[in-house]
């Protein structure tokens, strides 16, 4: 834990000295959740993955300004929140329809907030992902990102049924244990494991 907090310290350094692989890092890590919480504001993922990728133009143009990595955190969700309003606000313009439509579903703070809790949680789950042993993380994103069947990521990775149904067992047991020290454990049997069983074929 303390050689990540470091490795992390670092590229947030790198970032805010101009350094591209510093951006590389903050992209990694904050791309994927970015992206969950503008899709549940303009329910189009195209249009979400977008609005996520020019918070970063935005972030990087200045980059010197950042002082922590909360600092850029609240940036990304607050530009990206930001534009996905300003979509919003176009779609309404372009028909009634649309507009009627908007006005019905709406987008109220209460729901912003509730997805940025959303997207916080699976940021987390995505470093715990990345902290998993190899063979268990490598059958585990094969499923869980990608979603790919047992027999597919056995015939992929050179490995048996079994032993990947083994790997996956682990992993969601090691990220169990890593939530629950993170006091993250109930959000993850409200949002995760749904994803988790769901999104991860047997």
């Amino acid at each position: 834990m303390k050689k990540r907090s470091l490795q992390h310290d670092y590229w947030i350094s790198e970032f805010k000295n101009g350094n591209s692989r510093g951006l590389s890092y903050v992209f990694d890590l904050h791309y994927r959740s970015l992206c969950y919480f503008a899709e549940c504001m303009v329910q189009d993922r195209q249009e979400a993955e977008d609005i996520a990728a020019t918070s970063f133009v935005k972030l990087w143009k200045r980059s010197a300004d950042f002082e922590t990595s909360q600092n850029i955190k609240a940036f990304l969700y607050i530009s990206t929140r930001n534009a996905c309003l300003d979509y919003l606000k176009q779609l309404r313009r372009q028909s009634s329809a649309q507009k009627k439509y908007l006005a019905e579903v709406g987008i109220e703070e209460e729901s912003i907030l509730n997805y940025l809790i959303e997207a916080e949680f699976l940021q987390q789950l995505n470093e715990e992902i990345e902290e998993l042993p190899e063979q268990c993380r490598a059958v585990f994103k094969r499923m869980y990102f990608e979603g790919l069947k047992t027999d597919e990521v056995a015939l992929e990775l050179s490995l048996s049924v079994k032993t990947v149904r083994n790997h996956k067992a682990r992993a969601v047991s090691l990220l169990q244990a890593a939530l629950l020290k993170r006091k993250l454990l109930p959000m993850l049997l409200y949002l995760s494991m749904e994803l988790i069983e769901n999104k991860v074929p047997l």
